[in-house]
């Protein structure tokens, strides 16, 4: 596979809903959540370098600017896990990131990442890592890679890097929305003063959209409050979401700020990505189908 290009895809990473379960002594926070992950995301490619035999990493996207140091980068240290990991011959290679998602949003950009960067060097250098020895790579970088590497709906506890299977969900559209404000994860769980709730994974499948709604609905994000407390633009986010004709349900996804609403019709979250970005151009939104 060395020599020919590379390109993985990295979805966006979306909490239907959140518990915080507890906190460990060593002061991390324990969480309860059903994650899916979007078809379209960012954008990790893979080619021979140009030159020399060193790693070059650059990026483009309408989020690219937003792109921390180097040496803070996931993708650049995913990328150096792996060469300490599986020692390849050649080590040349340029790393592209096309940067779609908005950065230290909740949505799991950097881990979807990093997780595509672990993904695609496995199969540019044909490694051979299975998806447990990629998870233990991961979670080196971040309790949400892991989870970012199976791309299909789960559960999620412990930190995040406990990962199980969910049942089957029914077809369904998401719009999700940013208010432009970046909210450090850090400093809400800083914020985070709420009671702790129980876990809530449920093993039925849900019949159809509706049911999943009211699933979701006995359910919720609690990190919303410290979030709000942060960017109180979130408010308004979740209120513009509800608003629109056939959103099921809205609510913050992960520690924020993008919010995401439910639909069972994709038309209907087309129109209301139309209309939001109308009333509001300073907003990113985006209308997505599941991975």
């Amino acid at each position: 596979m060395a020599g020919d290009v590379v390109t993985v895809r990295a979805p966006a990473k979306i909490n239907l809903y959140l518990h915080v379960t507890g906190k460990r002594p060593d002061g991390f926070h324990e969480l309860d959540s059903l994650v899916v992950f979007t078809a379209s995301g960012d954008t990790v490619r893979i080619s021979p370098a140009m030159a020399g035999n060193g790693m070059q990493f650059t990026a483009d996207g309408p989020f690219a600017n937003m792109i921390g140091p180097k040496q803070d980068n996931l993708v650049v240290r995913a990328a150096q896990l792996m060469v300490d990991s599986c020692r390849p011959a050649t080590q040349g290679i340029d790393i592209h990131l096309t940067k779609r998602l908005p950065v230290a949003a909740g949505i799991g950009g950097g881990s979807s990442d990093a997780a595509a960067t672990l993904r695609a060097l496995n199969r540019y250098w044909d490694a051979g890592f299975d998806d447990d020895r990629l998870a233990a790579l991961g979670l080196k970088l971040g309790a949400d890679v892991p989870m970012c590497l199976a791309r299909e709906p789960i559960f999620v506890s412990g930190i995040g890097e406990k990962i199980q299977p969910a049942p089957s969900l029914p077809l369904f559209s998401l719009l999700l929305v940013n208010p432009g404000v970046a909210v450090p994860t850090p400093k809400v769980f800083e914020a985070f003063h709420g009671k702790f709730s129980p876990p809530a994974a449920f093993s039925d499948e849900p019949a159809d959209v509706d049911a999943l709604a009211a699933l979701l609905s006995a359910r919720r994000n609690d990190l919303s409050d410290a979030a709000l407390s942060i960017a109180p633009a979130i408010g308004d986010v979740l209120q513009t979401l509800g608003n629109q004709p056939g959103c099921l349900i809205s609510r913050m996804s992960g520690s924020g700020a993008t919010c995401f609403g439910l639909f069972g019709d994709a038309g209907e979250a087309e129109e209301g990505r139309h209309a939001i970005h109308l009333a509001h151009p300073d907003w990113w939104c985006d209308a997505m189908m599941l991975f």
